[in-house]
């Protein structure tokens, strides 16, 4: 067995290590279940330290069934949710609360008490029905699977409901859309708490997109571009390695060999954004990564990631993230900020 002091420093920083407690309830989905373990698991840093526990939880401790037709045989009971830092509640696709808005006492009681005693609370999907029956979601902003929304609104009107949304991050509590939105939320979660790099690493080794915007809309309708088409795909990566440079709509069309208009049209079916919300987008994130691992000043950042001026820069900081981007990279040294809404 390693000892020493390098094996005390690992015992130390795996004692550090932020717990994620995921509740799993009869009609649980599968993929929404594995998630939290899979993104939070791969979030390692620079010297490959896994900076999440995930272990998983029933209301007795006893199995569930999913709505897959397996059995989830759990670790823990409810008393997980009592030292836990975040508690992550997957969808269901049965059960009281998706048909009469009711829970459990047992599991409501304890997401209270864990959100009371400060404790982030996290829904995927449907989950949001939990963590609106067990009232942590009134007078908040929340959303959950575009095809439960008429439902959910029925059940839960006290729930500013915004079902067009792949997520919300209302500091404490934070709800998804459904299934890969999952994903999209888990690795937000590790951005805000340990930056681009780790996140970006961490969707790597998911082999996922490091990230989809939170305000990027869902994908309810939205019709598959016909065999042999030209989407826009070759065009955003061509647009990524040129995020420092002008980059027109025109000059983005042009490159897709479209008209502007089919363009712009093909894109947002494509990604669900505008040309210009994924571009702004984009460079935002280009510039907060820029500001974590570089010590480039603010212009030079601004240059690189394309917004030109230092005052462009902030102005965009200050929209999206509600801080300038010195004060972003001045606590992200420290502890990154948290965001209010995405």
């Amino acid at each position: 067995m390693a000892s020493g002091p390098q094996a005390n420093m690992r015992n130390n920083q795996a004692m550090k290590r932020h717990q994620v407690a995921v509740l799993a309830l009869d009609g649980v989905v599968g993929l929404d279940l594995g998630t939290p373990a899979q993104v939070f698991g791969a979030a390692r840093d620079g010297s490959n330290v896994r900076r999440y526990a995930v272990d998983t939880c029933t209301p007795t401790g006893g199995p569930v069934r999913s709505a897959a037709r397996f059995t989830v045989l759990p670790d823990h009971g409810l008393e997980l949710t009592e030292e836990a830092d975040t508690v992550v509640v997957p969808g269901i696709h049965s059960g009281p609360p998706l048909t009469d808005g009711v829970l459990d006492p047992a599991v409501a009681a304890a997401l209270v008490a864990a959100h009371e005693r400060g404790a982030r609370v996290v829904s995927i999907c449907t989950g949001a029905f939990v963590l609106a029956a067990a009232g942590l979601l009134d007078d908040r902003p929340a959303t959950t699977h575009w095809a439960h929304a008429e439902r959910f609104r029925a059940l839960f009107p006290r729930v500013k409901l915004d079902p067009d949304v792949l997520f919300i991050d209302d500091g404490d509590v934070l709800t998804s859309a459904g299934v890969a939105a999952g994903i999209d939320l888990c690795l937000h979660i590790v951005r805000r708490d340990h930056g681009s790099a780790v996140a970006n690493r961490a969707a790597r080794r998911c082999v996922v997109p490091p990230w989809r915007e939170g305000g990027q809309a869902q994908y309810t309708e939205h019709p598959v571009p016909a065999s042999g088409t030209t989407g826009t795909a070759p065009t955003r990566e061509w647009a990524l390695h040129r995020l420092g440079e002008p980059l027109t709509l025109g000059a983005m069309a042009a490159h897709a060999r479209m008209s502007v208009r089919t363009f712009t049209r093909r894109f947002r079916e494509e990604t669900g954004a505008s040309p210009a919300r994924w571009l702004l987008q984009h460079r935002t994130d280009r510039a907060r990564l820029l500001l974590e691992t570089t010590d480039l000043g603010v212009d030079q950042v601004a240059r690189q990631a394309g917004f030109g001026t230092a005052a462009a820069l902030r102005q965009q900081f200050q929209a999206a993230i509600g801080v300038a981007p010195t004060a972003y990279r001045r606590t992200f040294r420290g502890h990154p900020p948290a965001r209010n809404r995405v």
